[in-house]
């Protein structure tokens, strides 16, 4: 994928210094699909690998992507996670070229993400890891995502770079608290000092995501010109066609399914923007129901 083509990431072509190139394995549409970065420590708790893991479960569900750089601990539980998750996808971000994985005892969740996910390079076939290749790989990780959740980090860790990116790139950084006498919770209490916002729960993170959600329905490559005549955007025309077939009383996806022309998977995305938007709301079951006109 080039930098030219129509379907680059928008939110990667806003980062200072977006890849001009990058090689894919797996769904190349994945990239331009609503993104949580997860990230954190190599060698993590036994409670921080399960709290990654519940935060991408819960991410998937709710139709998002979730985003990480396939490396041990944290990086793992967090695609398993979302693996685990029927029509669950997850996108781990390499610094190797794409015939290699690294760590080689990766090489079967590598296969298992490309087969409904996708792994990304900006780095050419044959390309060994090297130290300065994770930093660099860490600038893709949080340019594709909405905002990046970081569970346990020391102060000084690949995990704080990525956030650090994350807050040039103006994404929205979350840190999820830990006990003081935890030397894993110190990088994420530096972050929380520095404005990361301190989370409990993956709906947490959701309320916060409206602003750069906006941007993947509004602000589509090659959409202005066909859609001049319009007036409106295609996207937004099937938001809104969903939206009609919505009431204030809640209605479960199924319902969805069967009134409308989209799929479960595409109303479970869309059902997330509009939350994200404020149109919609969740009630208990899965179901939803309007919360504006």
């Amino acid at each position: 994928m080039c930098f030219s083509d129509d379907d680059y990431p928008v939110l990667l072509k806003e980062i200072p210094d977006p890849p001009p190139i990058l090689f894919i394995r797996g769904d190349r549409s994945l990239l331009s699909s609503l993104q949580v970065a997860i990230v954190g420590a190599r060698n993590p708790s036994p409670v921080g690998s399960a709290i990654a893991e519940a935060f991408s479960k819960n991410l998937a569900e709710f139709g998002l992507t979730v985003t990480s750089g396939l490396a041990l601990g944290i990086d793992q539980a967090s695609h398993q996670g979302a693996l685990s998750v029927a029509g669950g996808k997850t996108i781990a971000v390499a610094a190797t070229g794409l015939d290699r994985v690294y760590p080689a005892r990766h090489r079967k969740l590598a296969g298992e993400i490309a087969k409904t996910g996708a792994l990304v390079s900006e780095f050419s076939i044959g390309t060994k890891p090297q130290p300065g290749y994770f930093p660099r790989r860490n600038r893709i990780i949080s340019g594709l995502s909405l905002g990046v959740l970081v569970v346990e980090a020391a102060i000084k860790s690949g995990s704080l770079i990525t956030a650090k990116h994350a807050m040039e790139q103006g994404r929205d950084v979350f840190a999820i608290p830990g006990s003081i006498h935890n030397p894993l919770a110190k990088g994420c209490h530096h972050l929380i000092k520095q404005g990361a916002k301190l989370v409990e729960t993956a709906e947490d993170i959701l309320q916060e995501l409206g602003n750069l959600s906006q941007l993947l329905v509004v602000d589509q490559p090659n959409k202005e010109n066909s859609n001049a005549d319009k007036g409106e955007n295609s996207l937004a025309v099937e938001y809104d066609e969903l939206l009609q077939e919505m009431s204030f009383e809640p209605v479960s996806i199924d319902s969805l399914v069967e009134q409308s022309k989209f799929t479960a998977e595409e109303i479970s995305s869309m059902l997330l923007v509009l939350e994200l938007q404020g149109f919609v709301s969740s009630a208990a079951g899965g179901a939803f129901y309007r919360c504006k006109s």
